[in-house]
């Protein structure tokens, strides 16, 4: 009685906890497809290094990375890395004109929900995930930086090369 009142109590505190995902975790599964039509999921996106980034129209340190990124797509994409921009915008039709506007050179798909970002334990934004092709986390990166200048974008161009 004791053991199944422990598994009870167990399988309550695991259901209010909030979930986050660290450096060495697998990354949650999920399947979108993108805006040009492509469908990717955590264990099929195409390359050897996936920069899952997790950005609004509306947050302004998500859009001030937004070029960076694209140059990052641009400059590591050829040598496997895969750039997907999940998106928070509930708004279809405004975050469909900033894409225009914004020019924004890698996959990029909506999730107004925000199921994909939850899953991943993520609340604040920009947040990015740096995934391998087994879908562990090499890299858990808060906040918004440029992808170029930064000491992250050597430790990829490395990891590329191997």
């Amino acid at each position: 009685m004791a053991v199944l009142l422990a598994a009870f109590v167990w399988v309550i505190y695991d259901s209010f906890t909030e979930r986050i995902v660290e450096v060495g975790d697998t990354g949650p599964s999920f399947s979108v497809t993108t805006d040009h039509n492509k469908k990717l999921t955590r264990d099929n996106f195409g390359g050897k290094i996936l920069v899952l980034n997790f950005w609004a129209s509306w947050c302004e340190p998500c859009v001030a990375e937004l070029p960076s990124l694209n140059e990052l797509q641009k400059r590591l994409g050829p040598k496997g890395l895969v750039v997907l921009g999940v998106s928070l915008d509930k708004n279809e039709a405004n975050y469909k004109k900033f894409l225009k506007r914004a020019a924004v050179a890698f996959e990029t798909s909506r999730d107004p929900e925000a199921n994909i970002s939850a899953s991943y334990g993520t609340f604040k934004y920009p947040e990015t995930y740096i995934m391998g092709a087994d879908g562990k986390v090499i890299e858990k990166i808060i906040s918004d930086r440029n992808w170029i200048t930064d000491p992250v974008y050597k430790r990829l161009e490395g990891m590329l090369a191997r």
